[in-house]
């Protein structure tokens, strides 16, 4: 158990971050001054010292300077919100001082406060090539998509990225930041995911009273993502009366924070995403035209797995790569199993296809180098979309049931009891549909 200083002016982080701390096992003080980080310092020794390098009463290199000069073998973490301040702190790093930049996770405190070093992605022995560093596939689909990706990171352009789930639209969205070379931070939030009532604070931020429970000033993405890029994911579904703010923010290119009257200037390429079809955006009354106009000045299609196939090999290559990598083991695909995953539809897309493959590293016998895959692939959502996929006008009831009961026999290759189980029916019934279609008979 580490005794911890947690030094920030922002409350609510504070809080969060602090019973993170406890979570993990940890003793925490928090000082919201310098002075009173100066004060605990004073009157005990910490093993680490998590500390905001903007206070209200001075830097927090004061506080590094007086606990160097009282040879304190504290461990300190600079925290900042400030992206343009790591060119600063990079000059401090050295055994005892380290530093990580908001928003935070609970995995970067955690690995801040073990000292451990991340483990890379990217196995230094790995032959895959990862374009833009976290891209993978060599498929004329994919290099269109980098040829995009290139161009309009030479711009300064917003980009929409429409694909079904699973595709990776927020690893493209990081793509087009990093190929873009931006000064600032990659901030990303789902519009999807926030009520109503925060919306506002979360992209534009508040001021301290503004509403019940801001109980301290907090910073937009708009702001955070200055000089970067702004990821905003599922941006369809942010509710509709609240798109004129938004729509204000992209003309204007200042933000008014809730509660506040003083308009903030902010710079960033805002990347955005939706899983909805061209028809949809349309019809449905998901979004303003003039926003949409606004949003997707450089609209980028992102494939589906099943469109670039050829990939399959090399992504799970890759995804096995990486749980080796972590768990210190030397599973390798055969190339009867290569072919079984290619073949199939991945209808979850890319994230359906790393979710199959760790459950397979799961299942797996870690005294062999050999993987073990599932008897079927799909999850009930995968399921559902193939059934959407396989029902056509014109059908009868009979033929949707008889095509869905032999992609279900297809997929756990003829066990009729675990055909039964995933199609929520008795194997009693299941005998009875076959003995109907006498074509499904053995």
């Amino acid at each position: 158990m580490l005794n911890v200083l947690l030094v920030d002016d922002d409350l609510e982080f504070a809080e969060v971050a602090s019973n993170i701390i406890e979570f993990l096992g940890h003793q925490v003080s928090i000082a919201s001054s310098l002075k009173e980080a100066c004060e605990w310092t004073d009157s005990q020794p910490f093993d680490h010292i998590l500390l905001d390098f903007m206070l209200p009463d001075g830097s927090g290199l004061h506080l590094v300077d007086r606990l160097e000069k009282s040879n304190s073998a504290a461990h300190i973490t600079f925290i900042t919100g400030h992206p343009s301040v790591k060119g600063i702190l990079a000059g401090f790093s050295g055994p005892k001082v380290d530093y990580l930049v908001k928003p935070l996770q609970r995995e970067d405190i955690e690995q801040a406060l073990s000292r451990k070093p991340k483990h890379s992605k990217s196995p230094k022995n790995s032959k895959i090539k990862r374009h833009f560093g976290c891209l993978i596939g060599e498929s004329a689909a994919m290099q269109e998509l980098y040829l995009m990706i290139e161009r309009v990171a030479q711009t300064s352009a917003n980009v929409m990225l429409m694909g079904d789930s699973g595709v990776g639209k927020e690893v493209v969205a990081s793509a087009i930041h990093k190929a873009s070379q931006a000064e600032g931070e990659l901030v990303a939030t789902n519009c999807g995911a926030l009520s109503k009532e925060l919306i506002a604070s979360e992209l534009f931020g508040h001021e301290k009273g503004a509403f019940t429970g801001a109980v301290a000033k907090k910073n937009g993405v708009f702001e955070r993502a200055e000089n970067g890029t702004l990821f905003l994911d599922e941006v369809t579904e942010m509710p509709i009366d609240m798109q004129p703010n938004l729509l204000r923010v992209l003309e204007n290119k200042k933000v008014i924070r809730v509660g506040g009257v003083k308009e903030i200037p902010v710079n960033c390429r805002v990347v955005s995403a939706t899983n909805r079809s061209m028809e949809s955006i349309a019809n449905d009354n998901v979004l303003r035209e003039d926003i949409y106009f606004r949003l997707a000045v450089f609209p980028i299609a992102i494939p589906a797995l099943c469109d670039r196939k050829e990939d399959i090999p090399l992504l799970a290559q890759a995804f096995l790569e990486e749980l080796n990598l972590e768990n210190g083991c030397e599973y390798e695909w055969n190339n009867g199993q290569l072919e079984k995953l290619t073949n199939f539809d991945w209808p979850g897309n890319v994230r359906e296809l790393r979710h199959a493959v760790h459950r397979a590293f799961i299942m797996s016998d870690p005294s062999t180098k050999e993987i073990q895959l599932p008897s079927s692939f799909h999850s009930p959502f995968s399921l559902a979309k193939k059934q959407d996929k396989g029902v056509s006008a014109g059908q009868t009831i009979e033929d949707v049931e008889k095509e869905l009961i032999r992609i279900t026999l297809e997929q756990v290759e003829g066990n009729k009891t675990a055909a039964a189980d995933m199609l929520g029916i008795s194997t009693k019934t299941l005998y009875n549909r076959l003995h109907a279609y006498g074509d499904f008979e053995d």
